[in-house]
């Protein structure tokens, strides 16, 4: 089944061309999954999107986004994907800095860019030189921290919440019960053995259906060995039939009774007996 994502198709030699109008700016290329990536200087992209808006018509940059890399030197990578609509092609043109080395803003050749740049600061702390109005656009004022970078802690022992009384975001310790902060690393689906809140009320699931009784597999004796078999069960047979002659042959000769003895005299009276 195709993919519903629009076909890419790069034209012939585009990446030649483009790297060639780039010169020194271009530190490389990257050509994965039928798409076309320049690394460029930093300091120099302001040049190379000017450059490419004028001369190879990729007039809209439709996309800025930030990647953070946290075992590089410089952790952070700017992505600026651009559109030729003339040509139906797409380039994407990054470079990379730290949280200290700021970037170019090019809100000057794009203004749409504003709002991507004061993003890309609020979630990874990225600065960009010559921006016009850069502050925070989706986190609060007084929040610490940027979301998106990959150390960013998820869990921790203060919360954040928004004080009326004081108009801004106020920073208190977490209010959570012990249980809920050990992770036992298993899914309430699979077993867990505490009761989540508000599960008590559902009712309670059948019991499973027992396993199928499942056949004993038989196992084939070897050929050798049932001939074996056979031929001892025939030499048994045989042996009974042999038996079995000899017996018949024997005529029964009738067993002799011996004679019964004669039943003893009776005692006589002993002479001089009580009178």
């Amino acid at each position: 089944m195709a993919h519903n994502a629009p076909h890419i198709t790069n034209p012939e030699n585009v990446v030649d061309v483009l790297k060639k109008a780039l010169g020194n700016s271009c530190l490389g290329v990257i050509e994965a999954h039928d798409e076309i990536t320049f690394v460029v200087k930093r300091d120099d992209i302001v040049g190379v999107l000017t450059k490419l808006r004028d001369e190879h018509e990729y007039q809209q940059m439709v996309e800025m986004a930030g990647v953070d890399y946290p075992s590089r030197v410089e952790r952070f990578e700017i992505c600026y994907h651009l559109l030729s609509l003339t040509k139906n092609h797409r380039v994407r043109v990054k470079l990379s800095t730290d949280e200290d080395i700021p970037v170019p803003t090019i809100t000057s050749i794009w203004p749409n860019a504003d709002w991507l740049e004061r993003e890309i600061f609020d979630m990874y702390g990225v600065i960009f030189s010559g921006h016009p109005d850069l502050r925070r656009i989706l986190t609060d004022y007084g929040f610490n921290g940027h979301p998106f970078r990959k150390d960013f802690p998820l869990t921790g022992y203060s919360e954040m919440r928004y004080s009326e009384e004081a108009k801004r975001v106020v920073y208190e310790p977490v209010k959570l019960a012990q249980d809920f902060r050990s992770f036992d690393f298993m899914s309430p689906w699979e077993g867990a053995e505490y009761v989540l809140p508000g599960d008590e009320k559902a009712p309670a699931a059948p019991p499973p259906p027992p396993p199928a009784p499942t056949a004993k597999p038989v196992q084939e004796r070897p050929v050798a060995k049932k001939a074996a078999e056979k031929k001892s069960v025939a030499k048994k047979a045989e042996g009974k039939k042999t038996t079995a002659k000899k017996t018949v042959g024997k005529k029964a000769e009738p067993k002799k009774v011996a004679p019964k003895k004669a039943a003893s005299k009776k005692a006589a009276p002993k002479k001089g007996g009580a009178k």
